[in-house]
């Protein structure tokens, strides 16, 4: 990897993250109603136009939207993301704090993603019998299909309310996280399944593995020494989009399962139009985006040393 194309990849970079946070504030100014009205009446008692218009200077809002815009924009490049309208915290704390959950989560749902998908990838390419490989095929198109919230639902009704296995709600130990890191991890796992089974499937056609096989090399060998690690290229590509989907997943399972966290800050907050707040988590997730992409870039040559970026290269 050149030193031109990581600082072509740092200004792509930069460019998403002042889209993310352009189109936020865009979107979030665009919303109907006053967030200082909402902010004022959160206690219940009548607040006066004068006191109304004292808030709007106090957090800017008495500005045109240009210069909003500007003003916010330059805080922003300074590490200055304003204070909650709801709470009056800073907003990089309010996101610090929210934080740790999320990613306990996150975590657990990508580790039941590639072990799940990953199995689930290896099962269908290695079935002999031709309708047990169909079936395990379909499964990803089929758990793909599933709204996030109803299999969370489900899983609860199960897991919690019909066996008493499991907590249904709460952040009340490991066993708590079993079910939401599953309602999490199974889209996600789906979606690695059917790209990691695609790229097995033509690694196994390939040349390489057909004199792998001439050689005499048994079948869980040329499976996992030969086929895996090229089969996983195109699986690691997607895992920007999987850290996009845990991401907007955990609003989802974080709501269902009454855990505290980014998700539930961030339906929260949207609520009462806490537009700092909005913009703190929709910068977060933008910076989470660009740099794993940038990491699954430096990890392309580690799992297949033939892969390198020329001078010229787009990828």
């Amino acid at each position: 990897m050149t030193v031109p194309y990581l600082l072509r990849r740092l200004g792509l970079a930069a460019v998403v993250l002042w889209a993310a946070w352009t189109v936020s504030f865009i979107v979030l100014y665009l919303l109907p109603g006053d967030p200082v009205a909402t902010m004022a009446s959160g206690d219940g008692e009548p607040v006066s136009p004068s006191e109304l218009d004292a808030l709007r200077a106090r957090y800017g809002l008495d500005q045109p939207l240009p210069v909003q815009y500007v003003t916010k924009l330059w805080a922003a490049l300074h590490g200055d993301l304003g204070t909650s309208f709801a709470s009056g915290q800073d907003v990089r704390t309010a996101v610090a704090q929210a934080l740790p959950p999320t990613l306990q989560i996150a975590a657990a749902g990508l580790l039941v993603a590639v072990v799940g998908g990953t199995a689930v990838a290896l099962a269908a390419t290695w079935a002999r019998t031709p309708w047990l490989r169909q079936v395990l095929a379909s499964l990803p198109s089929l758990a793909v299909s599933l709204p996030v919230f109803w299999v969370g639902l489900m899983l609860v009704q199960l897991f919690s309310f019909s066996l008493g296995w499991l907590p249904s709600v709460g952040d009340r130990g490991p066993e708590s996280l079993i079910l939401p890191a599953v309602t999490l991890g199974l889209p996600t796992g789906a979606l690695v399944a059917q790209v990691l089974a695609k790229s097995l499937t033509q690694a196994l056609d390939s040349p390489y593995v057909t004199t792998a096989r001439a050689k005499g090399v048994g079948a869980a060998a040329v499976h996992l020494r030969h086929a895996l690690g090229n089969a996983a290229i195109p699986a690691l590509t997607v895992l920007g989009y999987v850290v996009g989907n845990l991401l907007a997943g955990s609003v989802v399972v974080e709501t269902v399962f009454t855990r505290p966290g980014l998700g539930r800050l961030t339906v929260a907050s949207v609520g009462a139009q806490d537009i700092p707040v909005v913009q703190g988590i929709v910068l977060f997730a933008a910076l989470a985006f660009v740099v794993v992409n940038l990491l699954v870039d430096l990890a392309y040559p580690l799992l297949d040393p033939r892969v390198a970026v020329a001078p010229g290269s787009t990828r």
